[in-house]
């Protein structure tokens, strides 16, 4: 997949594509409506994918107030729109002075004149220019005039539930990771590197690796069911990870996301680690005592590995939702 993160001034461009804008987060079931819909019809055509994104998200430039937390790095972002066959991702810097482009210039200058694409697929709500005044019309119309074809997609709905970026982050943040995989059509995962931590855990008889993550979202505090892939082994590992305070041990001790990986005993600080979120167990708690805690924790392992004998690790590896 070509990656461009400037498209605004380079010219080597997949010209005469099948091109789709948006922001993407997440690549949920509704973008994936979408993009598998620009890759498909481009290989009917014989003409290449591409994907029109910005970066930074647009609200961290015009109401830095209102910017959600991104599900996805642009790093995953890329390596997830490989995976579906993209040919082509465009990364246009978001800056003051593009979020002053309106519309109508966006289209004439970058869609016509730079990449002379035949067809635009997007988002029948996306809204795009200075103001958000670029709408499905306003493409449909210049469409028209300067000659290319215009697809509004409709929205991607879940037992009437309409999918979007927001609906997982909630998902997300509630711990409802089953939700969140439906939406996504995938197991939602993080990234993030293997750091030290206190070293606690090993003194109770369960060794954690701690994770200083990549991503901007993570899930709230709790214990979760989880599988662990490491760049430096080719195996997934069933894990078992809290995010939390730690509030048995600490007192107003920050946030951490630590992971108890089973039948593992490798060191793996400064690894790169990708972390898989199939279940919450339970919130997190505060226990009268150690003794209290690492009985809990036997038992959230128990449970793990319950879930694990009745789904094969092969099958979860897939990174495909669990609908059971």
């Amino acid at each position: 997949m070509l990656v461009l993160h400037d498209p605004l001034r380079q010219t080597d461009l997949p010209r005469g594509c099948i091109a789709t804008i948006g922001n993407f987060d997440g690549l949920h079931i509704g973008h994936q409506e979408i993009i598998g819909g620009v890759v498909a019809r481009a290989r009917q055509s014989d003409r290449p994918s591409a994907v029109i994104t910005f970066h930074p998200h647009p609200l961290s430039i015009v109401a830095p107030d209102r910017v959600p937390p991104q599900i996805l790095t642009l790093g995953q972002k890329e390596d997830l729109l490989r995976d579906m066959g993209v040919d082509a991702l465009l990364v246009i810097p978001f800056t003051h002075d593009f979020s002053r482009w309106p519309a109508e210039r966006f289209v004439e200058e970058f869609i016509v004149r730079a990449l002379a694409a035949s067809e635009v697929r997007i988002g029948r709500d996306f809204a795009f220019g200075a103001g958000r005044s670029g709408t499905l019309s306003t493409l449909e119309a210049m469409g028209k005039r300067l000659g290319f074809k215009v697809d509004g997609i409709g929205e991607v709905r879940i037992r009437g539930i309409r999918v979007s970026s927001s609906l997982v982050r909630e998902a997300i943040r509630a711990g409802a990771m089953r939700v969140a995989a439906r939406a996504l059509g995938r197991t939602y995962f993080i990234d993030g590197q293997v750091a030290t931590g206190r070293r606690l855990g090993r003194k109770i008889g369960f060794p954690t690796v701690n994770l200083d993550p990549a991503n901007d979202l993570f899930p709230g505090s709790g214990v979760y069911i989880t599988t662990s892939r490491f760049d430096t082994f080719s195996s997934t590992f069933q894990s078992v990870t809290n995010i939390g305070v730690r509030p048995t041990l600490y007192e107003n001790y920050a946030t951490t996301i630590e992971s108890h990986i089973l039948d593992f005993d490798s060191n793996v600080y400064g690894d790169t680690v990708r972390l898989y979120f199939h279940q919450l167990l339970r919130r997190e708690q505060q226990f009268r005592s150690a003794l209290e805690l690492t009985n809990q924790i036997r038992a959230d392992i128990v449970r793990s590995r319950s879930f694990f004998m009745k789904r094969p690790l092969k099958a979860l590896a897939t990174e495909m939702p669990d609908h059971s």
